[in-house]
């Protein structure tokens, strides 16, 4: 009986070890005045919960004016960093801190703004790939999008970072064998955003996923523009969603359930390298959007 009792506590310790869940740091707490925070990282964390295989600690940012000198967030007990963050300049031992956390194998996700951020920061645009606004430029590095069935770069001069009107457009899967993606439909619509497009960056070791088209009729660039991207940045995954726009009065393109997949897939990938999750069985179509407000599961 005792032995019987000992293997089952070891079977039971061992399966305990293997649903250890991923520890994922949602850095967040200031922005720019077009997007909303607060809104923003509850529904991304209620996302994440939603699959029960992440353990997510919010951190915040200190506000402007506060002190930043107690300010060191511990990465290396997180497996991945969400940044829901968009300011122009971290304290400098933040920025060693994070980038020798990703040059050591930390995942992070980049999340819509977060992209506008730290224009002057090197290391951060290797790892975000492209980014916006910002004062971005041609020396900031290439335009990139989708032309001909292939991933071109235009060192035209000009500024980076624009979108049109704030509608749903269709996502085109261009990789559909990589863990985030595959099972994905090859097209879905995605429910009213800002279609983030000539974006710019050193684009090194970048590997697009998804693209959509920005349309010139609703102020759009009239390209094919990269909106889900993976990047490597030393031993670290890096996951860029460009979707996910939260306004004052409205969050409704993170209550998109093709935003929710692909977004809690990409935290899993840039975590592990691997995804294990479990498709939904409804998702939306090429003319359907669907929706899931999973704030309201709290």
């Amino acid at each position: 009986m005792k032995i019987k009792l000992i293997l089952f506590l070891l079977f039971f310790s061992f399966l305990s070890f293997g649903a250890k869940p991923i520890k994922v740091m949602l850095l967040t707490g200031q922005t720019d005045k077009y997007h909303n925070w607060p809104v923003t990282s509850s529904q991304l964390k209620a996302i994440l919960d939603h699959q029960e295989i992440f353990k997510t600690d919010v951190v915040l940012f200190p506000a402007t004016g506060e002190a930043l000198d107690q300010f060191l967030p511990d990465f290396s007990r997180y497996k991945v960093v969400v940044l829901d963050l968009n300011i122009p300049e971290w304290p400098e031992k933040v920025k060693t801190a994070f980038e020798k956390y990703v040059q050591n194998g930390g995942g992070v996700v980049v999340v819509h703004e977060a992209n506008n951020a730290c224009p002057n920061w090197k290391a951060y645009n290797l790892m975000t790939g492209l980014g916006g606004w910002g004062g971005r430029n041609e020396k900031s590095g290439s335009y990139c999008y989708w032309k001909d069935g292939q991933y071109v770069t235009d060192n035209s001069p000009g500024p980076g970072g624009a979108h049109g009107q704030r509608i749903p457009f269709v996502i085109n899967v261009r990789d559909s064998e990589h863990p985030i993606t595959k099972g994905l439909p090859k097209k879905w619509l995605h429910q009213n955003d800002e279609l983030y497009g000539n974006l710019r960056g050193p684009a090194q070791n970048i590997h697009i996923l998804a693209t959509a088209f920005s349309t010139k009729e609703t102020g759009g660039t009239g390209k094919e523009e990269p909106v889900l991207f993976t990047i490597t940045y030393g031993k670290g995954r890096i996951y860029h969603c460009v979707l996910g726009h939260t306004g004052t009065d409205f969050s409704d393109s993170v209550q998109d359930v093709g935003f929710q997949v692909t977004f809690s897939r990409g935290t899993e990938w840039a975590a592990t390298g691997n995804v294990k999750q479990n498709l939904p069985t409804e998702f939306p179509t090429e003319t359907t959007v669907l929706l899931h407000n999973l704030s309201k599961l709290k």
